[in-house]
């Protein structure tokens, strides 16, 4: 089934103390965006891309763009002060109001096509669906003095990961009730949750990570030399 994404790379993660937006740091000498990007230009299913970043980056994103042959890029705006007007923004560049919508953040290069193909399979007019993986660690829940309040069970637990699919009418309606109620959600699926919407869950890859922090870097390193070797014993068989 074909698809439209959203793919929000406005913010300037602080946390990767690199002294520019993640965006633009290169992983084995190709910037983090454009391996992102890359996912969904190889994917047949995608026929467009809208990508909302930082009004002051447009310029250098276009010349990468152009410069890496993203050609499914169909619109580049400018993002809000938070997540959810950026991907609002995204939105509201979709002219086509029939068929899927996914959200994905600019920083996850590495969610596999299967995983794409298994998410829009689960979408239906009143149900989404988002990638996430089971909680391996104990989570506790603590007061403001740090205290331990509850112990959650973990057989129940979710790390919830991106993309996230859904109809575009069924996202559409769950961004402007919130925009009407100024609701703020952590995730789309959130707003989705908050007008009634179903959410399913699809087992993820735990390779599907978010570039944080700069230790996530060694870790993606990892991740594509695991890939390589992977495919070179692949080829060697055959």
């Amino acid at each position: 089934m074909a698809y439209t994404v959203i793919v929000p790379a406005a913010g300037q993660g602080k946390r990767m103390n690199a002294g520019a937006n993640k965006q633009f740091l290169n992983i084995q000498a190709v910037p983090l965006i454009v391996r992102t990007l890359q996912i969904f230009e190889n994917d047949e299913a995608c026929q467009a891309m809208i990508v909302v970043a930082n009004k002051d980056e447009i310029i250098e994103m276009k010349r990468l763009f152009t410069d890496y042959g993203l050609s499914k890029v169909t619109a580049l705006v400018p993002g809000g002060q938070e997540r959810q007007e950026s991907v609002y923004a995204g939105l509201s560049e979709i002219k086509q109001t029939e068929g899927v919508v996914l959200v994905h953040d600019g920083a996850r290069p590495f969610v596999r096509p299967e995983e794409i193909r298994r998410l829009v399979a689960e979408v239906g007019e009143t149900q989404g669906a988002v990638l996430a993986t089971k909680v391996k660690d104990t989570i506790k829940k603590g007061s403001r003095e740090q205290i331990v309040t509850e112990t959650l069970a973990r057989d129940e637990l979710w790390a919830v990961q991106t993309p996230q699919a859904f109809s575009y009418k069924l996202l559409k309606k769950a961004h402007d009730v919130a925009k009407k109620k100024a609701f703020t959600g952590t995730d789309d699926a959130g707003l989705v949750e908050h007008i009634g919407g179903r959410v399913r869950l699809i087992p993820g890859n735990e390779e599907n990570i978010k570039l944080t922090t700069p230790y996530d870097i060694g870790i993606a390193e990892m991740i594509l030399e695991k890939r390589k070797e992977d495919e070179d014993e692949n080829r060697a068989r055959f």
